[in-house]
């Protein structure tokens, strides 16, 4: 199975004629907390289905009057965007979320939730201004533990020999059980899957930059115990094998 058909208008650059996006940064008394805002306006004659690849992140989204919040997702998702449209998200930090709901985020992980089931009420009026007034206006205490885990998963993205939860244990001094229980409190999901993410991240840059795979080999660089586990979580994060991705470029 090839998994999901890409639409020839998200390859190759070609969505940028359909799509705009832009990425504000926050303020600095919120940047504990975000990572960065978000924009994205579209037009489409026809429905488009967009790819969406989890990271492990929670997002707040304005959309049409509503505001939902999306735990971390396990594996891709499709949107359908369809007609004129645009939606506002805040993408908070790893660990970031944590202290505005007051809760594990590993107890909203694959789930959308009305926000105001969180924050209460929320703005009418969108804009990065109005959007940071109302976080601003909840802002919470800050959490060590957050700042923490929000240090481990750049950790883990900056650091491609990371490949397994046991040697992320040791780099940081603690046990694997810690890191778990850290990462279901703070982030959302688990560290393992959270390497294997960033690990994946590095396979589509090498495949953009044009490099030749030896699938084999790099199944086991990556601490997979056969080339079927990797293709197996390749097609979860990206919708399709890696094989099929490789052939469009």
């Amino acid at each position: 199975m090839r998994g999901v058909i890409r639409d020839a208008r998200g390859l190759n650059g070609a969505w940028t004629k359909f799509q705009r996006h832009e990425f504000p940064s926050p303020s600095p008394d919120l940047a504990r907390f975000v990572a960065k805002f978000w924009v994205v306006t579209w037009d489409y004659d026809e429905p488009y289905r967009q790819l969406v690849v989890p990271y492990p992140k929670v997002h707040l989204t304005f959309r049409d009057g509503a505001a939902v919040v999306n735990g971390v997702c396990g594996g891709h998702r499709i949107k359908v965007l369809e007609g004129r449209g645009g939606v506002f998200g805040v993408e908070f930090r790893p660990g970031g979320f944590r202290p505005y709901l007051g809760a594990p985020v590993s107890t909203i992980m694959d789930r959308e939730l009305d926000a105001r089931e969180v924050f209460g009420d929320v703005p009418t009026e969108i804009s990065v201004e109005s959007v940071e007034r109302f976080l601003r206006e909840r802002l919470p205490e800050p959490d060590p533990k957050a700042d923490e885990a929000a240090e481990i998963v750049a950790f883990i993205a900056a650091r491609p020999e990371i490949a397994r939860v046991d040697l992320l244990a040791k780099q940081w001094g603690t046990s694997v059980r810690g890191l778990q229980r850290l990462f279901a409190e703070y982030v959302g999901i688990g560290p393992k899957w959270v390497i294997r993410r960033y690990r994946l991240h590095e396979v589509t840059e090498r495949l953009a930059r044009g490099a030749v795979i030896d699938w084999a080999a790099l199944a086991v660089e990556l601490g997979y115990a056969d080339q079927a586990h990797f293709a197996r979580d390749f097609k979860e994060m990206f919708g399709e094998p890696p094989t099929h991705y490789a052939e469009r470029y």
